[in-house]
């Protein structure tokens, strides 16, 4: 049995943890939870109907959140022409030589940014980049020439998302600092996101769960039927 602590007993003393709630009335409830010294991270989590075995079945998309994800993001950008990335808002910039430090264990930063010609020299290490969701694609529209428009809408609150081994899938939708009308303008445009990319060719239900809940808080489960067509 998992030990919890003192707040996160404190937080569900006066409901239970299996109700299903309105997005409206999750947010609001989570609102009611102690919080912590630091400014907590809120995310939408889903189990989805999807057999992640199958890679035609593969779900992942971008949402552009309306009040951003509260986040300082730093963005590396592949590109032979460093100085136009950084004058765009770059943080990082470069092409071999950030390469290299990579291979070496160096990962400071959020999101990565490719030219489509860097993109060949990128390749060599879609082994240490893939697996942390940090490999430029120009589904995620990480893999372009326009480095302005894909560093400010990163920088402005485009967060991506990816379905993993388990067939769950977690978006980030703000801190415990926004208000709860931010929270849930941002969870809409998280939940349009997702259901958008429910993949073609599958059958049966497509969203099994839904949760809300910040960095250490209790997970409040959302009622599906409140959502259009999940």
């Amino acid at each position: 049995m998992i030990a919890r602590s003192k707040r996160y007993k404190n937080s569900v003393k006066n409901f239970s943890v299996d109700d299903e709630l309105s997005l409206g009335d999750a947010l609001g409830r989570l609102g009611t939870f102690e919080k912590t010294k630091f400014d907590e991270t809120v995310e939408l989590s889903f189990s989805l109907g999807v057999d992640p075995k199958q890679s035609s079945l593969a779900v992942r998309g971008t949402v552009n959140l309306p009040h951003g994800s509260g986040k300082e993001i730093k963005v590396l950008v592949f590109t032979e022409k460093p100085d136009e990335a950084l004058s765009a808002g770059a943080d990082m910039a470069g092409l071999e030589e950030l390469i290299s430090k990579i291979k070496d264990g160096w990962m400071d930063f959020d999101v990565a940014v490719s030219t489509t010609g860097a993109m060949k020299s990128v390749r060599s290490i879609a082994r240490v980049l893939g697996p942390r969701g940090l490999m430029p694609t120009p589904k995620a529209g990480t893999v372009t020439d326009d480095i302005a428009e894909a560093v400010n809408a990163v920088k402005a609150g485009r967060v991506e998302f990816k379905m993993d081994k388990t067939g769950s899938l977690a978006v980030v939708i703000g801190k415990r600092s926004f208000t709860q009308e931010q929270l849930q303008e941002n969870a809409n445009s998280a939940l349009e996101a997702v259901m958008g990319s429910r993949p073609d060719g599958l059958k049966g239900r497509f969203l099994k769960t839904i949760y809300v809940s910040s960095t250490m808080s209790p997970s409040v489960r959302i009622d599906r039927s409140s959502i259009a067509q999940s």
